[in-house]
């Protein structure tokens, strides 16, 4: 699979799987955006990248600062004047609690993170996405979006609001070289799901690397699926 000379761009690609996804699109040719909170854990991400011959380019961002993803379409247009690869991957559990008990400001960060910022960023980066060739666009959701299970509604509510703002642009993008698809990665080893799961054992779930070569796959101009919810079999 290779991605020779694409732009891509990963959320969250500080740790877990959008880390991992970061490596192996660079590994795969692309130069890859990184973009995270915390500038310690995209230097980190860098230099893995780049310690295997890849190349990457930090954006150090929150993304609640909406009106900064509004100008990351602008700053990759003039840099590079397109772009080929989108994973949506960055996102926040909330808390695992009863509906009543979540707090407001918990519930405002769910829907800041889990949905506003990827409408954002749909907004600020489909321009740049429909000059590529292949234009392929990426989000992870959860298994929590389509069950109804008690505690988990802040979380779940998020993921479903993303599920159908995803497969909406999805059905805005037929006709038109760009592809958009959802992942649902499933238990994955990552700070997440050890949240999530205090009691689990984290080495019986799979590595985020594992999940890498679909989302490298899914990214890939070859990729011929749109509006698709994809899920990770280990």
């Amino acid at each position: 699979m290779t991605l020779e000379n694409k732009i891509a761009l990963v959320t969250g690609a500080s740790r877990g799987i959008g880390r991992a996804a970061a490596v192996a699109l660079a590994a795969a040719g692309a130069h890859v955006i990184l973009v995270a909170r915390t500038v310690g854990g995209l230097e980190e991400a860098d230099d893995e990248i780049r310690k295997a011959g890849g190349e990457a380019t930090l954006v150090p961002l929150n993304l609640r600062d909406f009106e900064a993803l509004d100008r990351l379409g602008a700053s990759i247009f003039e840099r590079w004047g397109r772009l080929d690869a989108f994973f949506g991957n960055a996102g926040v559990l909330g808390a695992v609690t009863p509906l009543v008990h979540l707090e407001p400001k918990v519930f405002q960060e769910l829907l800041d993170i889990n949905v506003t910022s990827n409408w954002r960023l749909i907004r600020s980066l489909d321009p740049l996405l429909r000059l590529s060739e292949a234009g392929r666009v990426l989000f992870v959701s959860s298994g929590a979006a389509r069950k109804h299970r008690p505690y988990w509604g802040g979380y779940a509510m998020s993921k479903a609001a993303l599920e159908s703002l995803v497969l909406t642009y999805a059905a805005e993008c037929e006709g038109t070289a760009i592809k958009v698809n959802l992942l649902d990665p499933g238990p994955i080893r990552t700070a997440m799901r050890a949240k999530a799961m205090p009691g689990e054992d984290p080495a019986m779930l799979p590595p985020p690397e594992a999940l890498a070569p679909l989302i490298v796959e899914m990214l890939s101009p070859s990729c011929g699926k749109n509006g698709e919810l994809m899920t990770f079999k280990k």
